[in-house]
């Protein structure tokens, strides 16, 4: 039996260890095999929780958090308990004979793992005194990479509710998206910062791509969504793109720079595309603002090429309870 509390110790130690790793430092490795499904399972019970107003879904991102860096104090803590229960001398107790128990192994672990201090019990021989070491340093490292990813996570939270904001600044839908850039001649490059929220953009899919926690973190007011805020802005260049007169639009490689930037951002959510498409933008909306833009039938056939790409993106926006902006029915 004390064997097996060795080798189970070592496993959940080395589970762990390549989890936290795997997490923190992979960048393209997404989560670790213990956190994926842990980050989805949250996700998944917080979506049924209230699938009609999706408040609740506001929480999802600290819970998650809050539920990884748990999981993984307590299988470290869990992990060297066991490697300590392996030996039945492996502690001794300062302050009178006797066996060491669980609940002493247990406090021996955390106070070794957590503090520098010293407690009532201690290493009996070489060997255990360096296994105490590696308790140390681990939980020294722990805490350390848990820092560096706690703030790397914030920071980017707030990097995609800018983002979103900037965006939908602009305008909340692709159709006003584009005529807040008219001066009533051409689309001016300088009212419509594409390569600077293509820029945005692609830091942002590239942190997701590194932080897979920030799928979960979902705004409480849309204009700080950034699913919505990609979809406004993938549709506007769209727009631009295949329905705007071409001498009256930007520079062909800013869109498609901004246009790939969006590409980006799908890849890295990993949604299902939606079983739908969504609604296409309405031209006539521009027309009104005395735009030139395409025909209807003209800017329909471009739509059906990009239908897929459109699904995968709309598939992103209802992963995270929102509706597709469009002024279609308006």
């Amino acid at each position: 039996m004390r064997f097996l509390y060795t080798l189970v110790g070592i496993g959940v130690l080395l589970v762990t260890t390549i989890d936290v790793f795997w997490t923190i430092l992979w960048t393209n490795g997404g989560a670790g095999l213990l956190t994926s499904p842990l980050m989805k399972g949250t996700w998944r019970g917080l979506r049924t929780v209230d699938r009609q107003e999706s408040l609740v879904l506001t929480l999802a991102g600290p819970l998650i958090l809050a539920f990884t860096l748990t999981m993984w104090v307590v299988l470290l803590w869990a992990g060297w308990t066991l490697l300590f229960a392996g030996d039945v001398n492996a502690l001794n107790y300062t302050r009178g004979p006797g066996p060491v128990r669980w609940v002493g192994r247990g406090y021996f672990v955390a106070y070794t793992m957590f503090t520098m201090g010293n407690g009532d019990f201690s290493p009996t021989s070489p060997i255990w005194r360096i296994v105490t070491a590696f308790t140390n340093a681990s939980g020294m490292i722990l805490i350390t990479l848990i820092v560096t990813y706690v703030v790397s996570v914030l920071r980017a939270v707030v990097n995609k509710q800018s983002f979103a904001s900037s965006v939908m600044g602009v305008g909340e839908t692709s159709e006003a998206f584009v005529r807040s850039g008219w001066d009533g001649d051409t689309l001016r490059q300088h009212d419509l910062p594409l390569e600077s929220f293509a820029s945005s953009l692609s830091t942002l899919a590239a942190q997701h791509k590194a932080y897979p926690i920030l799928h979960y973190y979902r705004s409480e007011r849309k204009q700080h969504a950034a699913p919505v805020a990609v979809a406004v802005f993938d549709d506007a260049l769209t727009i631009i793109r295949f329905g705007v007169d071409p001498e009256r639009r930007p520079n062909e490689p800013v869109i498609e720079t901004a246009r790939s930037a969006t590409e980006d951002y799908v890849r890295t959510a990993m949604s299902p595309p939606a079983g739908h498409t969504p609604p296409p933008p309405n031209l006539n909306r521009l027309r009104d603002a005395d735009i030139p833009v395409a025909s209807d039938e003209e800017f329909t056939d471009k739509l059906a090429d990009l239908a897929e790409q459109r699904r995968e993106l709309l598939g992103v926006v209802e992963a995270q309870e929102w509706e597709w902006p469009s002024e279609r029915q308006q």
